[in-house]
């Protein structure tokens, strides 16, 4: 009779390499799960500012055809020569409205291809979902409100990040964002506020985002005198996904 195998050396092998694959899945859905949470960027500055300097960070609606003003979406303040600022660029965004009458809706997870509505209830105005928006990269809101107009907010990590006002009845704000942060040294600027399209202007540094799982952005230049450099901002120490 010729050998006869081990039954259980085959099912303890099986089992074996059944738990290295959940082990390696599992593995791959946590980086997933933790890449999905947006990346973390570490502000670094290494610059010869003397001026105690505000860095502003902000983003573009590249649904509109024209140049709008941005919200300064992030404000750093007082990060002195040598000091680091963390932060996290989220991915996913919120949506929130206001009406006429000053009420403000709470804020829904507002991901891109997704169509809100301004509509008038029983309860009053509401933001509610309507499914999908006509592009799968865009995030809309239609005021259906039969009178008056409303403001859409969109959020990135419970900060102001963009904003489309004055949205008359059965008209419609379109959002579209790409993985892109403009970063730029400025001064007088609120975070949360509209940003004049004189320091927009001045602010021409634009980073991708796209493929980073963490980064820092390191800031050089500046000074005073006839020895001054412009401002440069770079990345360093990428991690990609």
């Amino acid at each position: 009779m010729g050998d006869t195998p081990n039954l259980n050396e085959s099912n303890n092998s099986n089992m074996s390499e059944a738990v290295i694959v959940e082990s390696e899945a599992a593995s791959l859905l946590a980086s997933a799960g933790d890449a999905s949470q947006g990346v973390k960027l570490n502000f670094i500055n290494l610059s010869n500012d003397a001026n105690n300097s505000e860095i502003v960070i902000f983003g573009k609606n590249v649904a509109t055809s024209y140049d709008e003003l941005a919200i300064a979406w992030t404000v750093i303040k007082y990060c002195g020569q040598g000091d680091n600022h963390p932060f996290t660029y989220p991915m996913a965004q919120t949506i929130g409205a206001s009406d006429s009458w000053g009420n403000y809706t709470p804020q829904q997870n507002a991901p891109r291809g997704q169509r809100f509505a301004m509509a008038l209830t029983t309860s009053g105005d509401q933001l509610v979902a309507r499914g999908p928006a006509t592009s799968p990269t865009e995030i809309q809101l239609l005021n259906e409100l039969p009178r008056g107009a409303v403001n859409a907010n969109i959020y990135k990590d419970g900060r102001l990040f963009a904003i489309k006002t004055s949205i008359a009845p059965q008209q419609m704000a379109v959002f579209d964002f790409t993985p892109t942060i403009w970063i730029g040294v400025a001064s007088q600027v609120q975070q949360g506020q509209v940003m004049n399209s004189a320091i927009i202007s001045n602010i021409n540094t634009e980073i991708s985002l796209l493929g980073l799982v963490s980064a820092d952005i390191v800031m050089t230049g500046g000074g005073s005198g006839p020895n001054a450099t412009a401002f440069v901002f770079t990345l360093e120490n990428v991690v990609m996904a």
